[in-house]
């Protein structure tokens, strides 16, 4: 949606599907692996006004950015040697429910994605993608 929102937001978009810079993908990864404060410190580095995340789990779009969260993951930590893989992991999985990481449940993909999702859906709702 880089190229949509190029065009119809006149916004400038530093990671499309077109974007062939790992490293400026790793950047971006890293910024969305990152607890909010860091991963702001982040993005102003990088001139950033706005995070767009598409988010499925209100209307069970599965190929939301958290589903591809992990690949952010792999790629930042190719670049950088903060970010390890298995910090992400929660019980041996890659999961967002109660059973997460504490370091996946700070991340700012998890609280973009997940932001006032409850007050939507009420308090036992369910994200329709994950079933959680």
């Amino acid at each position: 949606y880089g190229y949509q929102t190029t065009a119809m937001a006149d916004r400038t978009v530093l990671v499309d599907n077109n974007t062939w810079n790992n490293t400026h993908i790793a950047t971006v990864g890293r910024a969305m692996a990152s607890p909010e404060k860091k991963a702001w410190d982040q993005f102003r580095k990088l001139d950033v006004d706005y995070v767009f995340v598409i988010f499925g789990g209100l209307v069970g779009y599965s190929s939301d950015d958290i589903n591809k969260f992990l690949w952010m993951v792999r790629i930042g930590g190719g670049v950088y040697g903060d970010i390890k893989e298995r910090d992400y992991i929660g019980e041996g999985y890659y999961r967002i429910d109660e059973k997460a990481s504490k370091t996946m449940l700070n991340t700012l993909m998890y609280k973009l994605s997940y932001y006032r999702f409850a007050e939507i859906v009420g308090r036992d709702g369910q994200d329709r993608v994950r079933g959680t």
